[in-house]
C-alpha cells in the first residue's frame, strides 16, 4: 500500500478550513470528489472521502489530540488546560471506557425519552416569552433551550442555564485553533469561572439529595470509590459537551427550513417526517465539519498506510455529502430515501457522541413545538455565522415565525 507522505496530494492552507456561510463547502466539496485525501499546509492530512473518513474515526490506532492541538499553540498550563486534560475528549483505552460508562445512563436513550415532556415545557416557555412573530432565533430559543436540558440532566439549578450556555461556547472554542487565537483570554476566563462554579456550587449539594447526574456521582466521591477532580472533569464535560452542539444544530436546522419553504411545508403536512428531517438536518450540515485524530501506530486508511505519529483531519461535512454513498447528496431533502449508510456526525468508534440520544431527542421536539405552531418560517435578516473550524453554528438568525391561520 503507498504511503500518505509519499502520495501526490493537493495541498491546502488552514484558511480552506476557515469560512463563513457555508462556503467551506463550496471549497471542500469539489476537492473531495477529486481526492480522498489532502494536505494540510504545516499540519497534517485532510480526510475527505466517506469510507477513508469512517476508517480514521473507528481506528484502534487513533486518539483524540484535543489536548496536544492545545498545547501546539501554546497553550500548555491555566484553566482551559486544565478542563481538557479531563476531558472525556482526551481520555483513551480503559479510563475512557470506565468514565462513559459513569456518565451513560444520564445521557442514553431511555434518559431521553422520558426528558421529552420537560423539552416540551422549556420550549414553549421559550416561544411564549418571544411576544412578537419577529425574533432572533438563537438568543431567544436555540442557545437557552440545550442550556436548560443540561441543567436538568446534571442536577444544576435550570436558573444557572444562562451562564452554563455562555461558558459552554468559549471553552468549546478552545478546539477551535482560530477562536484560539484571537479569544484565548475570554476561554481562561470562562474555564476558570465554569471551575469555580462545579467546585463550590455544585459539590457543595448533599449528595444524598443531589439530582440527576450530580446524585449519581457525588455518592461515589464521598464514599472514596471516584475521585472528586475526576467527577469534576466529567460533570464539566457533559455541561460543556452537550449545550453549545445542540445549540448550534437546532440554529443550522431553523435556517434550513427557512430557506427551503417546500420542506417545512413537507414537515407541517406531515409531522410523522420529523424523525427523518432531524436525520437530514444532520447529514447536511453536521456542527462539527471536521474532527482530529492522531495515530498512535501505523494506520491502514483506506488502503493508504499512515505513519505512526500523523494527525488526521477527519472531515465530515464532506464524508455527509459522499455521491458514492447517497443519491443527490447536496440537496435537502427530508423525505430522500438515504439507505443504510448512517451520518457521520454524531463521529464513529470510540468517541461516538455519548449525547447523541439526547441530542437527536431535543432537536425533534424542538421540530415538533415548531410545526404545531409556526406555518412558515421566515427570514428577516442575513444570517450571522461562526467559523467551521470548530462548532459551526450562527451567531445571530432573524426571523418572523408565522403562526398558523
Amino acid at each position: 500500500m503507498p504511503r500518505i507522505d509519499a502520495l501526490d496530494l493537493p495541498v491546502i492552507g488552514l484558511d480552506a478550513l476557515d469560512g463563513h456561510a457555508g462556503t467551506h463547502h463550496e471549497v471542500l466539496d469539489g476537492l473531495a470528489r477529486q481526492h480522498p485525501v489532502a494536505r494540510v499546509e504545516g499540519l497534517g492530512y485532510l480526510v475527505l472521502g466517506r469510507r477513508a473518513v469512517d476508517a480514521a474515526l473507528r481506528a484502534r490506532e487513533t486518539s483524540m489530540p484535543a489536548l496536544a492541538l492545545l498545547e501546539l499553540q501554546g497553550v500548555t498550563e491555566g484553566p482551559v488546560h486544565h478542563y481538557l486534560a479531563g476531558n472525556l475528549l482526551s481520555l483513551s483505552g480503559e479510563q475512557h471506557r470506565a468514565q462513559r460508562r459513569r456518565v451513560s445512563g444520564a445521557l442514553g436513550p431511555a434518559r431521553a425519552e422520558a426528558l421529552r415532556p420537560t423539552m416540551r415545557h422549556h420550549l414553549e416557555e421559550l416561544l411564549e416569552a418571544a411576544t412578537r412573530p419577529e425574533l432572533e432565533f438563537v438568543s431567544a430559543v436555540a442557545k437557552p433551550y440545550p442550556a436548560r436540558m443540561i441543567a436538568e440532566i446534571v442536577g444544576a439549578p435550570v436558573s444557572d442555564a444562562g451562564r452554563l450556555g455562555e461558558w459552554a461556547y468559549w471553552i468549546q472554542a478552545a478546539l477551535d485553533p482560530l477562536q484560539l487565537g484571537g479569544h484565548l483570554e475570554q476561554i481562561q476566563a470562562a474555564a476558570a469561572a465554569f471551575d469555580v462554579y462545579v467546585r463550590e456550587e455544585l459539590f457543595t449539594i448533599d449528595p444524598s439529595a443531589a439530582p440527576g447526574l450530580l446524585g449519581d456521582l457525588l455518592p461515589e466521591v464521598a464514599a472514596g470509590e471516584l475521585d472528586a477532580g475526576d467527577a469534576a472533569s466529567l460533570i464539566s464535560s457533559v455541561l460543556v459537551g452537550g449545550v453549545d452542539t445542540t445549540q448550534a444544530q437546532l440554529a443550522h436546522a431553523v435556517r434550513l427550513f427557512a430557506t427551503h419553504p417546500g420542506q417545512w411545508e413537507l414537515l407541517v403536512d406531515d409531522p410523522a417526517l420529523i424523525p427523518a428531517a432531524v436525520a437530514e438536518v444532520l447529514r447536511f450540515e453536521p456542527i462539527t465539519p471536521f474532527t482530529a485524530r492522531l495515530t498512535t501506530a501505523e494506520l491502514d486508511l483506506d488502503g493508504i498506510t499512515v505513519p505512526a505519529g500523523t494527525l488526521l483531519i477527519a472531515c465530515i461535512a464532506t464524508a455527509n455529502r459522499d455521491p458514492a454513498t447517497y443519491a443527490r447528496p447536496e440537496v435537502f431533502d427530508i423525505t430522500a430515501d438515504r439507505g443504510d449508510a448512517a451520518h457521520l456526525t454524531f463521529g464513529a468508534g470510540a468517541h461516538f457522541c455519548i449525547g447523541h440520544a439526547l441530542a437527536r431527542a431535543e432537536l425533534e421536539e424542538a421540530m415538533s413545538v415548531l410545526v404545531s405552531r409556526v406555518a412558515r418560517i421566515e427570514l428577516t435578516g442575513a444570517p450571522v455565522f461562526d467559523t467551521p473550524s470548530g462548532v459551526y453554528g450562527l451567531l445571530e438568525l432573524p426571523l418572523k415565525l408565522h403562526p398558523h391561520a
